[in-house]
């Protein structure tokens, strides 16, 4: 029994390794090999009447996922996924599209995060980078360097530094990197950057490499 625990527990840190919403499935997939109890890959057959023929009902099922099935269709950023005023920001603040791409990258059209290490350990700062790499996901896609309080603090949850008693103080204290006045308060729903917000979001931006 020990000796499974250790097993899981080191299948749990290669999964982590993955992008969040690959993390699941890269866990049940190491597990399932673990334990000898991946599903038997179906024989190859030349013709689609043969492949359904062992098939109750004659339904085909569906291919479980493997590895290499998780990494297809990742892709680097390119200039063309990115809105002209975020390719205006990169120039602004000469950062470069190979520094975006080691904090996003594309998958079947969709922007996905890398960022697994905020690389503070402080409550507060982690706060402050989610926020900005929230605005800065919206960006890529619509232009606006905007993200919802909902979004900043699930992800707050997600990443286990949520500081409830502490969340609204910490947004005053680094009012001048957003656009809701010097304090605040429970009726902000959605925080714009300012421009010395996205100035920190560059200096994150280096930091995070």
């Amino acid at each position: 029994m020990s000796k499974l625990k250790d097993k899981i527990l080191e299948i749990a840190d290669i999964a982590k390794a993955c992008p969040d919403n690959l993390q699941a499935i890269c866990f049940e997939l190491l597990l399932r090999d673990y334990l000898g109890t991946a599903p038997p890959k179906p024989a190859q057959t030349s013709g689609t009447a043969d492949s359904l023929k062992d098939t109750p009902g004659g339904v085909a099922k569906e291919k479980e996922p493997t590895l290499e099935d998780i990494g297809k269709g990742q892709e680097d950023l390119a200039d063309s996924d990115l809105h002209v005023k975020v390719r205006h920001f990169l120039k602004k603040h000469d950062l470069t599209l190979s520094e975006l791409s080691n904090l996003f990258y594309k998958q079947n059209d969709q922007i996905l995060s890398l960022c697994d290490d905020l690389k503070t350990t402080r409550l507060a700062e982690s706060q402050v980078r989610i926020a900005l790499l929230r605005a800065l996901h919206r960006a890529i896609q619509t232009g606006d360097f905007e993200c919802t309080v909902d979004e900043i603090r699930a992800e707050c949850n997600d990443r286990k530094c949520y500081d409830k008693n502490n969340f609204s103080n910490n947004f005053t204290n680094n009012a001048q990197l957003f656009d809701f006045g010097k304090k605040y308060n429970k009726s902000v729903a959605k925080m714009r950057l300012s421009e010395d917000g996205k100035k920190e979001l560059a200096d994150v931006i280096k930091e995070l490499q």
